[in-house]
């Protein structure tokens, strides 16, 4: 990705909202990251800037979202979830590159319990011993998105994953056969 000014204001407005929502006693964290590498996919986002926002309750996502004003930040996605299971820890060390694979799938449930299946091969194979899905709430082009920390960055763990037989005879087949596609990017922290 290639810094722009465009791209810093929207980062730097993205962290000052951020910095706002880690003060609101229902916000647990507020996190902004910086695409670091977006693969050429069909249908892929296209989310250059991204904020997480972690509340203690689904109970407390309206009124977050309202505070935190979307619309003025020109969000081109707001995507309120919930994460069904967790492996891991994705804070510890809270840096690093992580990965935002946005799945497809016509039944978020079942598409969870997929990246379940998966998860095991990612944890043998690539060494990603985190990972976060964030099942969407409502209406929302992605079905969750995973949330990973990835040991060794970006170029690393593209290369570990892509030169695996089992990623194609195994990951890519699972999925072709659960009607998901995966979209991945690559952020850092901003």
């Amino acid at each position: 990705m290639r810094a722009s000014s465009e791209r810093d204001d929207a980062i730097e407005a993205c962290k000052e909202s951020a910095r706002a929502l880690a003060d609101r006693p229902d916000v647990l964290r507020a996190r902004v990251f910086e695409a670091v590498l977006m693969p050429p996919l069909k249908g892929a986002p296209r989310f250059d800037v991204t904020m997480l926002v972690e509340t203690g309750s689904p109970a407390v996502l309206d009124a977050v979202r309202a505070a935190a004003d979307f619309d003025a930040l020109g969000a081109d996605l707001v995507m309120p979830a919930v994460n069904p299971a967790r492996i891991g820890d994705t804070e510890d060390p809270a840096d690093g590159v992580y990965l935002f694979n946005h799945f497809v799938a016509e039944d978020g449930d079942a598409g969870v319990r997929v990246w379940e299946d998966l998860a095991g091969w990612y944890t043998v194979k690539t060494g990603v011993d985190n990972s976060l899905p964030l099942r969407a709430v409502g209406p929302s082009p992605f079905a969750f998105v995973n949330y990973a920390r990835l040991p060794g960055g970006a170029a690393a763990f593209l290369v570990t994953q892509l030169a695996r037989p089992g990623f194609h005879r195994f990951v890519r087949r699972r999925l072709r056969e659960n009607g998901m596609t995966a979209l991945p990017v690559l952020y850092r922290p901003a």
